[in-house]
């Protein structure tokens, strides 16, 4: 099985407080997304803690454009993502996605150096 390659300072897995920052959603938001929404699976460390991934953050943010942005229920964007082929569509909704949590990681890193130089703000 062919290795990922990541960048040296790219984390392969965010806790759900780290996630949580990143999209803009709280905690418990996103372990309820879990149980409605079947292809969100964060996996689980051995103390029982989710471990989201690159793909796991793309996914949420799908769920909030849907639910947010395009006003489906839980529901309709439940079934939009099972639906989905690809299409145009789906590369754009992918495209977004990967872009908000591209946002996000770097809204995080500045919000933890804001922390590390306070005086300077």
């Amino acid at each position: 099985m062919p290795r990922r390659k990541n960048k040296p300072d790219e984390k392969l897995y965010y806790s759900i407080s780290e996630v949580a920052r990143i999209t803009r959603l709280e905690a418990y938001v996103l372990r309820f997304w879990e149980k409605e929404f079947p292809m969100l699976k964060p996996k689980k460390n051995r103390g029982g803690n989710r471990i989201y991934q690159k793909s796991d953050i793309e996914m949420v943010n799908r769920i909030k454009h849907l639910l947010y942005k395009e006003n489906y229920t839980i529901e309709g964007a439940r079934n939009r993502l099972k639906s989905i082929k690809p299409t145009p569509q789906k590369k754009e909704l992918t495209a977004t996605a990967k872009f908000r949590t591209v946002v996000g990681d770097i809204r995080k890193d500045i919000e933890d150096l804001l922390k590390l130089f306070p005086c300077l703000f």
